[in-house]
């Protein structure tokens, strides 16, 4: 089918008597969208918390921050569009008995666009630990996932569905074939901190695995490069309760198929509570309007993580969209007794020091 004739299609969904009225728009961007097509590429969705999502982010984290944790993560992009962006993410980490490994499990589903686009990626990761001086400390890591995409055209109308007055007919004619692509992403991270700093860079899609019909519908690596640091006014555990005041500052840097974004935030936590705000925006440079500004707060328990975040955008055409909302939840297990035990005995790899949404 012709891309013009199937990107008009796609605008005009199940409104044939608006697409009257507006039928010169609908072509004009159609043929817009013809022009721009050969060169669209998938991406991953950025997620309004990363230190929540982390192993998304990096496969390095795998086990630092917890014992054992599982993380169940939605989040809703553009919930004023018909077709919204819809992922659920759930994510799973393990440290090993030797202290030095950790394994993770992490699923990721994505839904939404006038097609009924879906995504299901699953996988597995996996770290080491290493410690290179008493206050420095180094974290490898690897992913594997394997993913599939599909789309759904039973929520089109097409022309030859349409009678002259505007009423709707039988199926249309066209052939409505999309066989699910089945693909395999490999990645690698790498993280170095110490109890203040922390800078990491990963690498995701290595590989670029094909995800659609045309040969160059390809996932393209995804470069992302994160640090910052935390100062602590008050870091104290008294009957094994855990409590801090402390501020910090973020930064990172991804590129992904000819896209760069930049976000810089801060964090601030007084226990159990941490609040955020981030800046995110495309690189500067021509053309470099998308910006929002993040704002989230957390709720630390024990034994849980609550998280909440909204994405208020700063230009127009995310403003008229709804932003995006949010949600992580996270059950972990730390054994503070047992930390002590392996600080003594010099077998403890400290977390590193970002924040935990």
């Amino acid at each position: 089918m012709p891309p013009t004739r199937f990107l008009r299609c796609l605008l005009l969904r199940r409104s044939p008597r608006r697409a009257g009225r507006t039928g010169k728009l609908w072509v004009a961007l159609a043929g817009l969208g013809a022009v721009a097509a050969p060169a669209a590429r998938a991406q991953d969705v950025y997620y309004s918390q990363p230190y929540a999502t982390r192993l998304h982010l990096n496969p390095a984290f795998t086990g630092l921050l917890d014992d054992a944790s599982v993380t169940l993560t939605y989040r809703n992009q553009y919930p004023t569009l018909i077709g919204a962006l819809q992922t659920t993410q759930l994510a799973a980490d393990y440290r090993l008995a030797s202290q030095r490994s950790a394994v993770g499990l992490l699923i990721n589903a994505d839904r939404g666009g006038g097609l009924s686009l879906t995504r299901l990626e699953a996988g597995f990761t996996y770290a080491y630990h290493a410690r290179l001086s008493p206050q420095l400390y180094v974290s490898g890591g690897a992913r594997a996932s394997y993913g599939s995409q599909r789309i759904s055209y039973g929520n089109l109308l097409f022309g030859d569905q349409l009678a002259d007055d505007g009423q709707q007919l039988g199926p249309t004619a066209e052939p409505l074939v999309y066989d699910p692509v089945h693909y395999l992403s490999l990645g690698l991270g790498g993280l170095v901190y110490t109890s203040n700093a922390w800078v990491g860079l990963a690498l995701d899609h290595a590989n670029q695995p094909v995800v659609g019909v045309a040969d160059d519908a390809v996932l393209p690596f995804r470069l992302a490069l994160h640090g910052g640091y935390k100062h602590y006014f008050v870091k104290t555990t008294v009957k094994r309760q855990y409590r801090e005041v402390s501020v910090a500052p973020t930064a990172a840097y991804s590129y992904q198929g000819g896209s760069q974004r930049l976000e810089l935030g801060v964090y601030g936590t007084i226990t159990p509570l941490t609040a955020g705000l981030v800046w995110r925006g495309a690189v500067p440079g021509p053309g470099a309007t998308q910006q929002t500004l993040v704002a989230l707060l957390g709720l630390t328990g024990n034994g849980f993580r609550l998280g909440y975040s909204y994405d208020v955008s700063l230009s127009q055409f995310s403003r008229e969209t709804g932003g995006a909302h949010e949600i992580t939840l996270s059950l972990t297990k730390f054994d503070l007794i047992e930390a002590a035990k392996r600080r003594l005995r010099r077998k403890n790899y400290a977390a590193p020091p970002c924040p935990v949404f």
